[in-house]
């Protein structure tokens, strides 16, 4: 099937807070994951986003697909940007 890089809800009732995972695409949201690499607290101000670049890019070299949310993250936090970037350079 494929491999997915998304969001896995941890934290008790009104107070979440995610776990960004790469997880097979049939596995449940906050079921069994491959592995965490990194997380999300949107109830700092401002919100906590830390993701290991690495692990994310190592990932998409392997063709996972990230969700709608993970992308946003990763947009924010530049992975995204980097991996463009790199496969530009690669296409050449």
């Amino acid at each position: 099937m494929g491999v997915k890089i998304r969001l896995m809800r941890r934290g008790a009732r009104g107070q979440p807070f995610y776990r960004l995972v790469v997880a097979d695409v049939r596995s449940p949201r906050s079921g069994k994951y491959i592995e965490a690499v990194g997380f999300y607290n949107p109830r700092t101000e401002p919100s906590t986003m830390k993701v290991n670049e690495e692990k994310v890019l190592a990932w998409l070299r392997k063709g996972a697909r990230p969700s709608d949310a993970a992308r946003v993250i990763l947009t924010k936090t530049g992975v995204l940007q980097r991996w463009e970037e790199a496969r530009a350079k690669g296409s050449r």
